[in-house]
């Protein structure tokens, strides 16, 4: 009679996958209490003074995005941009698809470097600025973005001591989106949100030019 071949004995390791699944679904039920426990105690509902700021790319990219969100809850938005000139991008195009709730507004002249004109600039700055004042005024509004804002204060087109009282002062439930690299530091002290772009790699500085749907 020949011996039956050699057969394992029976192994819970089987048992190995449930356990560490078990030990997830606890881990997992903790955190959702802890979780949990932190959202109930954020009962504060206020309108948000927000900074997107950085040397890296994506600032303005980053607040039409939130423009897109806004949108999506049926809120009313007006975007100054302070700086940009009034040449066709990506997001003004497809902003004129929402202009029952989104009103756009380029107000600026071209990069710093365009018009050579300081006073020019300035003016144009005051403009923008005059136009986000009304429009903040405004109760239809629940979101104004000040594209590259932070800019023409920067470059000091516009005081920061008459701008930051406004924006601190404004509407109650009014959320504001300024952009724009180099934010003064009074203003990021005075925002209760403000997100830096870090720049880590960028293609132009490969040689590769700016490209629409990317850039503009």
């Amino acid at each position: 009679m020949t011996d039956s071949p050699l057969v394992p004995p029976a192994s819970d390791s089987g048992s190995e996958p449930d356990e560490a699944a078990r030990r997830h679904a606890e881990k997992m039920k903790r955190r959702k209490a802890l979780q949990d426990r932190v959202i109930a105690g954020k009962t504060i509902e206020k309108g948000l003074l927000m900074v997107n700021t950085g040397n890296g790319k994506g600032k303005s990219t980053a607040a039409f995005g939130l423009i897109m969100r806004a949108v999506g809850h049926g809120m009313r938005v007006g975007v100054v941009q302070f700086i940009k000139g009034a040449w066709s991008t990506g997001e003004m195009v497809a902003l004129e698809r929402f202009d029952d709730l989104v009103d756009f507004y380029a107000m600026g002249e071209g990069f710093t470097w365009e018009t050579q004109d300081r006073e020019r600039d300035v003016a144009a700055a005051r403009r923008a600025w005059e136009k986000a004042q009304a429009m903040m005024a405004d109760p239809r509004y629940r979101l104004i973005v000040l594209d590259e804002m932070n800019i023409a204060l920067r470059m000091g087109y516009l005081p920061v001591e008459e701008v930051l009282p406004v924006l601190a002062g404004r509407r109650s439930g009014l959320h504001v989106l300024v952009t724009g690299r180099t934010a003064r530091p009074e203003l990021v002290a005075a925002a209760d949100l403000v997100t830096e772009m870090t720049l880590v790699k960028h293609p132009f500085e490969a040689g590769v030019k700016a490209q629409p749907g990317i850039e503009f």
